[in-house]
């Protein structure tokens, strides 16, 4: 099974069953004389890649580069496995993340620790990247794909100190991995539902700010979200991380204030909790079902972005 969808402007995305989920993540296609992917999701997403592939009638042999968001598992863990079918790919990577594609072992440590025992079903293997096939481009930086794309590589931390958001001057649109946050497709009936990612370990809602500013200047026309397709929205895409990032970080401070006995885990769950709330409420005014299918990827989702909260706010005060 493998759901491939035609976004216009030579853009196909494959739909790459992240987590076992359909519309949980997607890889993106240029169709150029540079034959490009964007985003390879873990490993066990890797088969539904090639078999969209094939529904596009590309043959692995004939991709030129790899490109990957950032380094987080659920966008390029699969990345060394999907070279074994891409012999003449190369892998373009944020400077801060090459090393790690190349000896993955703290991923995979990192990894462990966020998702414990559900890290095999969700991520194993993790294959390291030979170096000479590595490319590191720097804020700004261009890559030519044909005549008339170019994709120009911007440094957007707050998610994480290795993310590029990548603008192509074809579609006006922006690749932006969990910069600007999850895009939760499950809704599309309804709503078009944006919520920040605010993962261990990097998370920084300053820089995600700052970020989000960086790219609201480039007045894009349409976003490219890893988690899970495009929108054709950016206004409201900003106004709703602007919306929500805030009341994570109030709901953050008031468990780190009322619960400073309490260790950093068992905050983690009181806000995972507060978040829940939040969120269901929002919903529930926007009549959507409390056993709508999206509850069971928002769970997942907010247990992460309590976890990367409480650490921002531990780090935050080891440097008082």
């Amino acid at each position: 099974m493998s759901t491939v969808t035609d976004l216009g402007d030579r853009i196909s995305m494959i739909d790459l069953f992240d987590m076992g989920a359909p519309e949980r993540t997607g890889g993106y296609v240029l169709h150029e004389e540079e034959l490009t992917i964007i985003e390879t999701s873990a490993s066990p997403s890797i088969p539904y890649l090639l078999k969209g592939l094939e529904r596009l009638d590309i043959q692995p042999e004939d991709i030129t580069y790899i490109i990957v968001t950032h380094i987080h598992l659920d966008h390029a863990g699969g990345v060394g496995v999907l070279l074994e079918h891409c012999p003449n790919a190369k892998v373009v990577v944020h400077p801060r993340g090459a090393r790690h594609i190349a000896d993955p072992s703290k991923l995979i440590q990192g990894a462990r620790m966020v998702y414990g025992e559900d890290f095999d079903r969700l991520f194993d293997p993790i294959l390291p990247v030979p170096e000479d096939r590595i490319i590191s481009l720097e804020d700004g930086d261009q890559l030519k794909l044909s005549d008339d794309r170019v994709l120009t590589f911007y440094d957007t931390p707050g998610h994480a100190k290795h993310h590029y958001s990548i603008h192509d001057s074809l579609s006006n649109g922006i690749f932006t991995g969990d910069t600007i946050g999850v895009r939760y497709a499950q809704l599309n009936d309804e709503m078009e539902f944006i919520l920040p990612s605010t993962s261990p370990n990097h998370f920084d809602p300053e820089a995600m700010l700052d970020s989000l500013k960086r790219i609201k200047d480039l007045d894009v026309s349409r976003i490219f979200f890893g988690h899970f397709g495009a929108s054709e929205h950016p206004n409201d895409v900003y106004r709703q991380i602007n919306y929500f990032l805030p009341i994570f970080m109030e709901r953050g401070h008031r468990v780190e204030g009322e619960y400073a006995d309490r260790s950093p885990e068992e905050r983690a769950e009181i806000l995972y909790d507060l978040l829940m709330e939040c969120v269901a409420s929002h919903l529930k005014e926007r009549r959507v079902s409390t056993d709508h299918h999206v509850y069971q990827i928002l769970e997942v989702d907010m247990k992460v972005c309590a976890q990367g909260i409480v650490d921002y706010l531990e780090k935050s005060k080891s440097k008082q």
